[in-house]
């Protein structure tokens, strides 16, 4: 299996609705919205394509949460006419078609529909398809267990989010290094903060010492 490749995926980002994650029951909301942000954040950082949709967001399922669109500002949002399954949306298969790339990370909440529905539909079309479980939350762990077999079984693979960042950064010797140190630790992997900060400060006790 190789490697993802930034320059050939698009990520898509379904359904973070601040009315459906009151559902979620699989992980604590405030790291699923975490994680769901550090997505965006690193899509800006590599340049990848984003696309987004919510479910009927004047209804009780609530307006998308807003920090995936301030992170990402390129994004492109894409309505639809009440499909549960966003792949059934003529204009949002268009917008991925349009861009071109066959690679698709996709998270969504909740993780039994928003997620698993596309991705086993984008599969079925062509596409190689990244899940990321835990940037979509779900109503119990049971439908979490059942739903990551299900996709598997589809030829979806699950993935969560610090591996999928991990991977698309590929090398910390790279100019955007510490923007990815600080997304992992503020984002993806909050306990990375204490080795920074251990790092900085042997090395400000090893500089004392010249």
């Amino acid at each position: 299996m190789s490697d993802i490749n930034p320059n050939e995926t698009t990520m898509l980002l379904i359904d973070h609705q601040s009315g459906l994650f009151q559902l979620v029951k699989d992980m604590p909301v405030p790291d699923l919205r975490r994680n769901a942000i550090a997505l965006a954040k690193t899509a800006t950082l590599l340049k990848i394509p984003v696309i987004t949709s919510a479910s009927v967001p004047d209804g009780p399922n609530g307006p998308l949460i807003p920090e995936i669109h301030q992170v990402a500002p390129h994004a492109q949002y894409v309505g639809r006419n009440g499909e549960i399954n966003v792949w059934d949306s003529p204009d949002f298969v268009k917008a991925v078609e349009a861009i071109g790339r066959k690679t698709l990370i996709i998270a969504g909440t909740l993780t039994s529909v928003c997620m698993a529905f596309p991705s086993i539909s984008a599969v079925a079309a062509g596409y190689k398809v990244y899940a990321v479980v835990d940037a979509s939350g779900n109503w119990s762990q049971m439908g979490t267990d059942l739903t990551i077999a299900r996709i598997t079984q589809a030829g979806v693979i699950p993935i969560d989010t610090l591996a999928i960042m991990s991977e698309l950064m590929k090398t910390w010797n790279r100019e955007e290094a510490p923007d990815f140190a600080n997304l992992f630790a503020d984002f993806a992997m909050p306990h990375y903060r204490l080795l920074i900060e251990s790092y900085d400060k042997a090395q400000a006790v090893q500089k004392g010492k010249k």
